[in-house]
């Protein structure tokens, strides 16, 4: 299809020039077709980023609700790791397009979604009940788990996949304790993911004022996965 060629043209350009250095007009002629042809497909330039880079989020998010549903701490810490690692390596040229062009991690909607993500990414390494160390430590594995994507973008996928999460290990140490079982679940087996628009205001404001993502799950009995959810602009 038209789109997908687009699509992959433009991911190609924006990660070897940049996104502000490519124009509408350089994609066009990557793909083949006139600017008029690029426009019926595409509204505008921004529209083509959205497209190129809501797979990755999407996917992100994904991973690491399905990481926190998982019954011990130490299983929801390594499933959130590798799968972390898998969604950066299958967007690789995305995640390159991105750096290629810091400004475009500070913009929204993409700069919230990333944040909540890995901010969610952080508190499911650290562990329920982390003090500050393990804290910290779970932020230095997460940062390390997307940069070799991008600085080691040639090499085997299989190859550096494997040492970014022996590096990870070798950050963490020792297995963390395993999660507290018993809380109250809602159907199929897993907390309640629906909160009333004042629920949702008062997740918001808490969290603003500095209140982590594990202490407002708690107070609304809620995963974190949920609370981040909403926490999206």
């Amino acid at each position: 299809m038209t789109s997908e060629r687009i699509l992959e043209a433009a991911r190609a350009l924006f990660a070897a020039r940049g996104y502000r250095a490519t124009s509408m007009q350089a994609i066009a002629d990557e793909v083949g077709i006139s600017k008029a042809a690029l426009y019926y497909h595409f509204d505008s330039k921004e529209e083509i980023l959205r497209r190129l880079t809501i797979p990755l989020l999407d996917e992100l998010e994904a991973v690491l609700a399905e990481a926190e549903s998982c019954d011990s701490a130490e299983e929801v810490r390594w499933r959130a790791i590798e799968g972390y690692v898998d969604v950066h390596l299958r967007h690789r040229q995305t995640l390159t397009m991105l750096v290629k062009d810091m400004t475009l991690l500070v913009q929204a909607p993409i700069a919230d979604r990333f944040r909540t993500a890995i901010a969610l990414a952080n508190e499911l390494v650290a562990g329920p009940g982390c003090g500050l160390e393990q804290r910290v430590r779970a932020c230095q594995v997460v940062a390390g788990l997307a940069d070799p994507v991008v600085l080691f973008r040639d090499a085997p996928a299989d190859q550096l996949r494997s040492t970014i999460l022996d590096g990870a290990r070798a950050l963490l140490g020792a297995p963390v304790a395993p999660r507290a079982r018993g809380l109250p679940r809602g159907r199929n087996g897993g907390r309640r993911a629906i909160l009333t628009e004042e629920q949702i205001t008062q997740v918001r404001a808490l969290y603003a004022e500095g209140c982590s993502g594990e202490e407002i799950a708690a107070r609304f009995d809620v995963s974190r996965a949920t609370v981040y959810r909403y926490l999206k602009i």
